[in-house]
């Protein structure tokens, strides 16, 4: 929580989940960027090595992440219009599966190198969505964002801003900042 928080005013909220074999210290940087935008950032962990539905369906994690927002939303003003879920790698292929089928709750998407999404059989509400990929991606080629997951959610009627970068398997700094002027414009 930004020291500027006030109850007063309700404050935009970021989820942010790690990738495989990650933890919430890997979002270190964006304590740095929530306290400087003013934004409430939140940073579960998976119960597992990896998100749920990456070992086969949603479930522990998916409860887990209700139990955070629960708490987050008992002791802080969230503004409801601004609440984005956002994730690396396996991080953000989670991040779309889950904040697609939940758009009446995540109002943005943010998926840094995603590699897939689940395709939701039913959609509630439409999030605004941020793709951003690293051209050199040794570990999840940058065409699954570029050829695959973007053409599709744009086929799907959704906002996607795409932003492609000369790297690998990676959030450059710039990339970062990018994502969340967007989210907080």
């Amino acid at each position: 929580m930004p020291a500027s928080y006030s109850p007063d005013v309700p404050a935009p909220l970021f989820i942010g989940l790690h990738g495989a074999g990650g933890a919430a210290d890997d979002w270190a940087s964006y304590h740095a960027r929530a306290e400087a935008r003013g934004m409430i950032f939140l940073a579960p962990e998976s119960r597992s090595s990896t998100w749920d539905v990456l070992l086969g369906g949603f479930g522990p994690d998916v409860e887990f992440l209700d139990l955070a927002l629960r708490h987050t939303f008992q002791r802080c003003r969230i503004d409801p219009g601004r609440i984005a879920l956002g994730g690396f790698s396996d991080g953000a292929s989670y991040a779309l599966s889950l904040g697609l089928p939940n758009g009446d709750l995540f109002s943005n998407l943010v998926a840094y190198s995603p590699g897939f999404y689940v395709r939701p059989e039913q959609s509630v509400g439409k999030p605004a969505i941020f793709v951003s990929h690293g051209t050199d991606d040794s570990i999840l080629p940058v065409s699954a964002s570029r050829d695959n997951i973007v053409p599709t959610l744009r086929d799907d009627g959704y906002d996607v801003v795409y932003q492609e970068f000369v790297g690998g398997h990676e959030v450059p700094a710039e990339i970062s900042e990018a994502a969340l002027d967007w989210f907080l414009r």
